[in-house]
């Protein structure tokens, strides 16, 4: 089934890369005019060139998430840049690992904090467009992250906090829903590295997968758009575990 996303407006934070960078061109290619911001330039023009060939407005700008100020003037940029929001997907992570501030800080402000601003700064244009919002979570959020504790209770809070914002939202028209993945894998990304770096890691993930390997990008992508579309209408206040069964 292809997804229909002719006129819309679509706003991926954390979009250059990995899974955020497969969203966006999912949108691309359904027909939506993409807006993506990162803190990195190269791999951000990249990507923005990459949407752009599908002949719809794309817009890309640089934007640390963990600052409030400067996550909320990409918003209204990109919102001023696109004509509007009618979807806005709250991807970016800090990865905060260690369970001290340099663990914490980068985990509340990006993770979780980048959602509130972002969300905030759409809000009045997602209530003119009647607009969904999709938060990325992770399956760490739903078992204890004994070798990433920042990450898994904050990956935690965005689930409930998804869910609070669809209960604040509805009565505006706006869905709010989420994406809980499994351990994904793209060249540059964490596993890529795993595999490598400590193969014992990689490999202990890997048999813990029924399907026998790990997801791709495209798997999640493909679920932030059911979940942003009308297909999806009446579903809000869910956050949908991807993990080829990794949970099991």
């Amino acid at each position: 089934m292809a997804f229909d996303f002719d006129g819309k407006r679509a706003i991926v934070c954390g979009g250059s890369r990995g899974i955020g960078r497969s969203i966006a061109l999912g949108f691309a290619k359904a027909g939506a005019a993409v807006s993506i911001c990162a803190r990195g330039v190269e791999t951000l023009e990249a990507t923005r060139a990459e949407i752009a060939r599908f002949g719809h407005r794309a817009h890309a700008a640089v934007c640390d998430l963990g600052d409030s100020a400067a996550t909320r003037r990409y918003i209204a940029e990109a919102a001023d840049e696109l004509g509007g929001i009618d979807v806005l997907v709250n991807n970016a992570s800090g990865f905060g690992n260690s369970d001290d501030e340099a663990g914490w800080d980068p985990s509340f402000a990006i993770d979780m904090m980048a959602i509130v601003h972002a969300s905030q700064a759409a809000l009045p244009s997602l209530k003119a467009s009647k607009g969904t919002i999709v938060n990325t979570s992770s399956i760490s959020a739903l078992r204890p992250a004994a070798r990433q504790p920042p990450y898994g209770a904050i990956k935690a809070a965005v689930i409930h906090y998804t869910s609070t914002q669809a209960a604040m939202y509805a009565r505006d028209g706006i869905r709010v829903n989420g994406v809980a993945p499994g351990s994904i894998e793209f060249p540059g990304g964490v596993w890529a590295r795993r595999k490598t770096e400590d193969p014992d890691l990689y490999n202990r993930i890997l048999r813990s997968i029924p399907f026998g390997r790990l997801g791709y990008p495209e798997e999640v992508a493909n679920v932030v758009l059911f979940l942003a579309s009308p297909l999806a209408s009446w579903v809000t206040g869910h956050t949908v575990v991807v993990d080829g069964g990794q949970l099991l």
